[in-house]
């Protein structure tokens, strides 16, 4: 016999001199220590099976000499001695019995059959092992140590070696397995596969929660749709990512179908009310556990405190005046206005252009020395249009004006021009035209709410460009790059612009109240009965190719004799202003070139028609100067005119053979007055109403953070839920930080040498300290 058995057998004569709670000691060990301790008898029965036949008589003497030698280890009663021997002695044939089976030659034979590189071991040890037990009929208590009686074996029982090295039926072993199988039965709360099987007390604790926990697909579908940042910039569309939400959620969407049935509304349930939901959802989990998020990974918890309860908007734009640019003069009425409620203070910052910059970019040589003297001729400018006084701050950044993007970059940290006393709510008018090579404070940790306003189709001007479709595709993702990074909200004029990031679509431009005068005087004359126009059509616009001039010499050149006669006058100055004029000369087309003008000039009052083909821009104010003044408007037909089709002055066109149509009905007709209701939503009491919605500034201005009710419980989403999207835009943010701070990557990229920090004209211009002493390299 090998020296496991031994082992195994010592151990069962062991267990009958020792008390019987040393057996049941030993039960208890666990299922686990038995199948390890097996496994070791397994590796040394295979290295000593050729000596089971010296082995087996030395091991009958000694189980006798073990008999003979019994001894109690500790007193007790007579009666328990007796029964132990007893025990032992009746145990002791069917010991012997098992030796000579297991040592027989045929059985060592097939052991080490069994034993070869492919086999697979058939004894079951767990059976051996478990033959110091007996069958317990009866358990009941002795003493004080509570040590269990076990009764006798039942006779006439023999181990039965089966063919495939198993050991059949013996009683205790199989009265053992049926009361573990039992217990198992009883304690088994636990299934591996999917997850956690509730048992009735799970249930219970569950049943007694007021907000029951989150299960697997609501958590995966709170990942995939926190995930949404990081999925769009892999190119995984929004709609395939709200499917999978859906799908996760579609026990959640049962839920509130029945909900909606049983308020009597139609089966419907949209993407939205999922995921508020789901918002809801989690943010009750939370918010039931005492969970409160404090910010992301990125966040910096220093910011604008507004305990003094007077909120503070900062209006960040890339024009200033004298420059008659879209940029340049809606961010100033849009100050004006923000200002004139007096629920806020308002900070207007603007670029500051060196005196040799200034002569490239204003209009008549006007330049100013300092920008007391350019605020100076901004206020005058803004109080002649609107007729008050506002009253906010103007400020200036350094700004250089790159003559390839015909546009202004900022020069250093931009956002450092703002203090941090008054760092609360910022505009970013046009975001991603600022933070291109933004190289400083991310904006939306230094302020409490960043929104962005999208002004220019910047895709459709680089596509006319050379290698137009390549940088396209570069500024489009870094488009969607920098505005994800630095926008908690983007506003985009028209769909014309490019589907950025947690963007909404809304006109928040309004007209300068000056050509809404104009009108009325139009039609107060037409109510007398005079003529209130005495010329035909014209065009308004900085003369570059892509403002509009190419499509308008096509349409002209293709239908020069559909249009006999039609004359039409330009007013316009631009780089491209000498190519544009040879252009229409070589052509033959009857065009009248003049220089350029301020749209509300009386030479401009006569005229009766405004024609505007731009394809190019995002929502043309000179269109909506045009349709104040009470003019037809012929335009195309495309998304960045879906504002003004409501007017019935607005003529649109879908071909170039509709566009005649179109003109020859201007032509013929005349304009109707506007409605009051028109000429408010024209307005910039009405832009600013917009603005303020649809940015969520007023849920912003009066700190509300949407809450919810669910049950009896309000849950307020902002303070509980933690925000997968803050930590990749975050991520974003500190890569784009890194890249821009390269000065080699910036020059690659199309940058003004020089601009990662203002130059020594700036700092003599503004009175600043030298970029060296503002931000010193050890960081102090």
């Amino acid at each position: 016999m090998d020296k496991g058995s031994q082992t195994t057998a010592a151990v069962a004569a062991t267990t009958t001199t020792t008390s019987n709670s040393s057996a049941f000691s030993f039960i208890s060990k666990g299922w686990r220590e038995v199948r390890d301790s097996a496994d070791a008898d397994l590796q040394l029965m295979k290295d000593r099976a050729n000596t089971f036949k010296n082995l087996a008589a030395s091991f009958d003497r000694e189980i006798e000499n073990l008999i003979q030698s019994a001894t109690p280890t500790f007193s007790v009663p007579a009666i328990r001695q007796s029964s132990e021997i007893d025990f032992m002695k009746k145990l002791q044939p069917k010991i012997s019995e098992f030796r000579r089976v297991y040592s027989a030659p045929e059985i060592s034979r097939r052991v080490m059959e069994k034993w070869g590189p492919r086999a697979k071991l058939g004894i079951d040890l767990s059976r051996i092992r478990s033959a110091i037990v007996s069958e317990v009929d009866e358990t009941e208590e002795e003493d004080m140590y509570g040590i269990v009686e076990f009764n006798k074996f039942k006779k006439g029982r023999r181990a039965r070696f089966t063919e495939e090295g198993q050991f059949g039926d013996w009683e205790p072993i199989r009265a053992l397995k049926t009361r573990l199988r039992e217990f198992e039965k009883k304690n088994a709360s636990v299934e591996i596969f999917g997850g956690f099987k509730n048992s009735e007390f799970v249930e219970k604790v569950k049943s007694s929660l007021d907000v029951p926990p989150l299960d697997v697909p609501e958590l995966l579908a709170y990942l995939v749709r926190q995930s949404g940042p990081f999925l769009d910039q892999l190119g995984v569309r929004r709609d395939l990512c709200d499917k999978i939400v859906e799908s996760l959620c579609s026990k959640r969407k049962n839920q509130l179908v029945l909900r909606s049935l049983a308020e009597g509304e139609p089966p419907t349930v949209d993407s939205d009310k999922i995921n508020d939901e789901l918002d809801l959802r989690i943010a009750s989990v939370l918010q039931s556990t005492g969970h409160c998020y404090e910010g992301g990974f990125w966040t910096d918890f220093v910011k604008h405190d507004v305990s003094d309860g007077k909120r503070h908007v900062a209006i960040v734009t890339t024009a200033s005046l004298p420059w008659m640019t879209g940029t340049a003069v809606n961010p100033l009425f849009r100050a004006a206005y923000l200002a004139k409620s007096a629920k806020q203070k308002v900070t207007l910052l603007v670029p500051w252009l060196c005196r040799s910059d200034q002569e490239l970019v204003y209009p008549n040589n006007l330049t100013f020395s300092s920008p007391e003297e350019q605020e100076n001729y901004i206020r005058n400018w803004l109080e002649e249009r609107t007729g008050f006084k506002a009253d906010f701050k103007i400020s200036f950044y350094p700004g250089k004006f790159s003559k390839e993007r015909r546009s202004v970059i900022p020069a250093g940290d931009t956002s450092q021009f703002i203090p941090s006393k008054d760092a609360d709510i910022c505009i970013l008018e046009e975001p991603e035209h600022l933070n291109w090579y933004h190289h400083g404070k991310r904006w939306t940790d230094k302020f409490n709410h960043v929104v962005g306003i999208v002004h220019t189709n910047y895709l459709e001007y680089i596509k006319r460009e050379k290698n137009g479709a390549l940088q396209a595709f570069l500024v489009k993702h870094i488009n969607n790059w920098v505005t994800r990074a630095y926008c908690h909200k983007v506003l985009r004029l028209s769909a014309a612009t490019q589907d950025l990031p947690k963007s909404v679509i809304c006109n928040v431009h309004g007209v300068n109240p000056k050509f809404l005068k104009i009108g009325e005087k139009v039609a107060e004359e037409r109510e007398l009965g005079q003529q209130a126009f005495s010329k035909e059509a014209y065009f308004l616009g900085k003369m570059v190719w892509a403002k509009g001039y190419k499509e308008l010499i096509d349409l002209l050149a293709k239908h020069k004799n559909d249009l006999d006669g039609f004359k039409l006058d330009v007013y316009g100055n631009g780089e491209d202003a000498h190519e544009v004029q040879s252009t229409a000369k070589r052509l033959n087309l009857n065009l009248n070139f003049l220089k350029g003008r301020d749209h509300a000039d009386d030479s401009l009052h006569g005229y009766k028609i405004f024609i505007n083909p731009s394809v190019s821009d995002v929502l043309c104010t000179a269109t909506a100067e045009a349709l104040a003044m009470g003019k037809f408007v012929v335009c195309a037909d495309h998304p960045s005119n879906e504002f003004f089709r409501s007017f019935p002055n607005c003529l649109t066109y879908k071909s170039s053979e509709d566009f005649v149509a179109k003109v020859k009905e201007a032509l013929a007709n005349e304009p109707q007055p506007l409605t009051p209701e028109q000429i408010y939503n024209l307005s910039w009491e009405a832009a600013t109403q917009r603005f303020v919605e649809y940015s969520e500034l007023d849920r912003v201005l009066n700190n509300r953070h949407n809450p919810a009710k669910v049950g009896s419980k309000i849950i307020a989403k902002s303070s509980s839920l933690p925000n997968l999207s803050e930590i990749v835009d975050g991520g974003l943010a500190f890569a784009h930080y890194c890249l821009t701070g390269n000065e080699l990557l910036r020059l690659c990229t199309g940058a003004i040498p020089g601009t990662r920090d203002y130059d020594k004209q700036h700092c003599k211009d503004l009175h600043l300290l030298p970029p060296q002493v503002e931000n010193p390299i050890y960081g102090w």
